[in-house]
Formats: C-alpha cells, sequence, structure tokens
C-alpha cells in the first residue's frame, strides 16, 4: 500500500510533503508531485502536511479522483514524454531530482488556482 497525491496539487506544488517524507519517495513533476508506490512505507506523513489535501491512502482515495492511482503507476512504471526509459524505482527523489515532466493525464489537466 502506498499514498497517492490527486489533482489539488496540479499547479500548487507546496513542497510540505517532501519535507516530511522519511523515505524520500515523492517526486516533482513539472505540474504535479507524485508518490512512488515502490518506494512508499506507508507511514502517512506526507497526508498531514499538504496544505490543499490532494494526498490519500491509496485505498482511501475518492472515487472522483481514482484515475490518480493508475496515474501515479504510470509516472513511474512508463516512459514519459522525453524520456527513453521510465523512472522505476530508483531509491529516492534526491537521485535524481525534478523530472520536469508530468503524465499525459497531468500535462492535459486543467489549471489550479492557490485558495
Amino acid at each position: 500500500m502506498s499514498y497517492v497525491i490527486a489533482d489539488s496539487c496540479i499547479d500548487i506544488m507546496d513542497r510540505s510533503c517532501m519535507e516530511e517524507c522519511p523515505v524520500d519517495c515523492i517526486y516533482e513533476g513539472e505540474r504535479k508531485l507524485y508518490i512512488n508506490p515502490v518506494e512508499c512505507i506507508d507511514c502517512g506523513a506526507c497526508e498531514p502536511a499538504c496544505p490543499v489535501s490532494a494526498i490519500s491512502q491509496d485505498r482511501k482515495v475518492p472515487k472522483d479522483k481514482e484515475a490518480f492511482l493508475a496515474d501515479s503507476e504510470r509516472f513511474f512504471n512508463e516512459p514519459l514524454p522525453g524520456r527513453d526509459e521510465s523512472i522505476g524505482a530508483p531509491g529516492g527523489a534526491a537521485v535524481v531530482g525534478p523530472i520536469g515532466v508530468d503524465t499525459e493525464l497531468v500535462a492535459a489537466y486543467p489549471g489550479n488556482q492557490a485558495a
């Protein structure tokens, strides 16, 4: 089990969750953050740190946000635009730094505005 970041993070990316993650499993796309489901230890430290309530356990994702379950897997398991290989599980976001691209779902998503 792991945690998933949904659409509330798009164009907001506060990054508070990254500071709380003890295993550095939250990666930065261009418009949104993504939690690596293989590296996540299901500790829950990220969830209360998110100021826009974008994070939830994968088994508790609201029905209207379920597309982000598969999208999170896609971010790590399929090559992203402009990349020849998938990200996989490199052992932490600091190892690779900001990825700079998003999945097709997030790239095409309408913009969010800060509250």
